[in-house]
């Protein structure tokens, strides 16, 4: 059994000895440098958003292709052996209508939120990404869409180098 503590030792700092400088302070901005890598494979993957295509990677044993591309196969445990590259177009798995900004923050005007498998890439794999140019109530499970890009000059080789992906005709 714990007893419950009712006062604590010591001095209750307050702010306002803080502010007139009553209790001694240390100042100290530290000069951080980091480095981060993406990896070779999201690195290559990222680098061809910035040239408007989509790069996946290919398992020779198991026959798929995976995208965003990666390095091992978790299917069967071995490297995968090559480049390959898939289409802009898509249809939509599933997909989340979101009333959250990027942020957090609540939007009066929602969002959708979908998985987009890649046409080229192997079935139930796909990319995360916005719906535009449709209504929440227009979108469906299996819809045909493909990718909006931002102008090549505007590219940056991020994941929002496609602005989103709208629905065609099929």
């Amino acid at each position: 059994m714990s007893a419950k503590i009712k006062k604590y030792a010591g001095e209750r700092i307050k702010t306002a000895d803080l502010r007139a400088g009553k209790v001694p302070v240390v100042r100290w901005r530290p000069k951080v440098r980091y480095a981060w890598s993406t990896g070779i494979a999201m690195s290559r993957f990222l680098k061809e958003l910035k040239n408007g295509k989509i790069i996946a990677r290919k398992c020779h044993k198991c026959n798929r292709i995976v995208v965003p591309p990666r390095m091992y196969c978790e299917m069967c445990f071995r490297p995968t052996d090559e480049w390959v590259y898939v289409k802009d177009s898509g249809i939509i798995n599933t997909y989340s209508i979101s009333y959250l900004a990027a942020d957090a923050t609540r939007t009066d005007k929602p969002t959708v939120v979908a998985v987009i498998e890649i046409d080229g890439a192997s079935k139930g794999i796909g990319i995360v990404h916005i719906i535009g140019e449709a209504k929440p109530k227009d979108v469906t499970f299996g819809m045909k869409v493909k990718a909006v890009w931002k102008p090549p000059k505007e590219r940056t080789g991020a994941i929002t180098d496609i602005k989103y992906f709208k629905p065609v005709e099929v």
